[in-house]
C-alpha cells in the first residue's frame, strides 16, 4: 500500500489507542484510502474465479462496506492484526454480495444443468469423466458452450469453498481469534474437503497443486505437465466440477461464510 511506510492514524487503530468512531472525519478518509488497495486486489483475485459478466466494479462496492463494517467492529484486544481482520470482512462482503445477486444468466444456469446431467451419465456409464467432445455430443452445446459452462460449474464450486483456500495459504498463520464460529465453520469445511480431493485422478491432483499451491497459471501448469493449455483447463475444470458433485452429494450445501 502506497502509505505503508509513514506512520499515520491507521497505527493508532491497530495499536487499539483510538477508536474508530474517535478519529476526526479527515483522519477517517486517510484510514480508508490506505486500506482501499486491499480491496481492489481482493476483488481482483476473486474476479479470476467468476464469469466474464461478473462486474469488478460490484466487487469492489460490496469490498467496500465490508472494510467500513471492519473499522467499525475491529477490537484490537483480541490480538489479531486489523489488516487480517479487514480482508476476512471485505472477502466476506463480496461473497455476500454474490450470493444475492442473480449473476448467472437463465441461459448459463439451463447450460449448467445440462452439463452436470451430461457428466454424471458418462461418470456412471463409462466410469470415467466426460470428455468435451462427450459433453459436446450429449447436450448438444458447441465447444464455447461446453467451455463457458464449465468454467461457471467452477465459479460455483469456489464460491462455496473458497475460504478452504485461504485457511490453508494463510501467510502468516494467524486466525480469527474474534470470530470462533468462523474458524472452526471454516477448520470443518477443510477436514471435509480433505478426503475428497483423494477422489481425484493423479492428473486432477497435480493440476489443482500447480495451480493453486503453486501459483502457477495455466501456460506454466501447461510446461510443466508438457500437455497444452487447453488440456490443463479441461483438467482443472474436471477436477472441480468432481469435488463440487462429491461434496454436495455427500454434505448438501452448506455456506461457511
Amino acid at each position: 500500500m502506497a502509505e505503508s511506510r509513514d506512520s499515520g492514524p491507521w497505527d493508532a487503530l491497530e495499536a487499539g489507542s483510538t477508536a474508530w468512531g474517535d478519529f476526526r472525519p479527515s483522519e477517517q478518509e486517510r484510514i480508508v484510502r490506505h486500506y482501499a488497495p486491499k480491496i481492489r486486489f481482493l476483488a481482483l483475485r476473486l474476479k479470476t474465479k467468476l464469469p466474464r459478466n461478473v462486474e469488478l466494479g460490484e466487487l469492489i462496492s460490496a469490498g467496500t462496506l465490508g472494510l467500513m463494517e471492519a473499522l467499525g467492529k475491529f477490537q484490537p484486544q483480541l490480538g489479531i492484526r486489523f489488516e487480517t481482520y479487514a480482508e476476512n470482512r471485505i472477502r466476506g462482503a463480496m461473497l455476500d454480495e454474490l450470493r444475492r445477486l442473480d449473476w448467472f444468466p437463465r441461459a448459463l444456469r439451463q447450460r449448467v444443468r445440462q452439463l452436470d446431467e451430461a457428466m454424471r451419465r458418462v461418470e456412471h456409464e463409462k466410469g470415467r469423466q466426460a470428455t468435451e467432445e462427450e459433453l459436446q455430443t450429449l447436450t448438444g452445446l458447441d465447444a464455447k458452450e461446453v467451455r463457458q459452462g464449465l468454467e461457471a460449474l467452477q465459479s460455483q464450486l469456489w464460491l462455496s469453498l473458497d475460504a478452504i483456500q485461504d485457511s490453508l495459504s494463510n501467510e502468516d498463520g494467524q486466525s480469527s481469534v474474534g470470530e470462533p464460529y468462523q474458524s472452526t465453520a471454516r477448520q470443518e469445511m477443510v477436514e471435509r474437503v480433505a478426503p475428497l480431493i483423494d477422489t481425484l485422478t493423479p492428473r486432477e491432483k497435480l493440476v489443482l497443486s500447480l495451480y493453486y499451491t503453486d501459483e502457477l497459471n495455466m501456460r506454466e501448469t501447461a510446461e510443466v505437465m508438457g500437455i497444452t493449455e487447453g488440456r490443463v483447463s479441461q483438467l482443472h475444470s474436471q477436477a472441480l466440477a468432481r469435488l463440487r458433485r462429491a461434496f454436495l452429494a455427500q454434505y448438501g450445501d452448506v455456506d461457511v461464510q
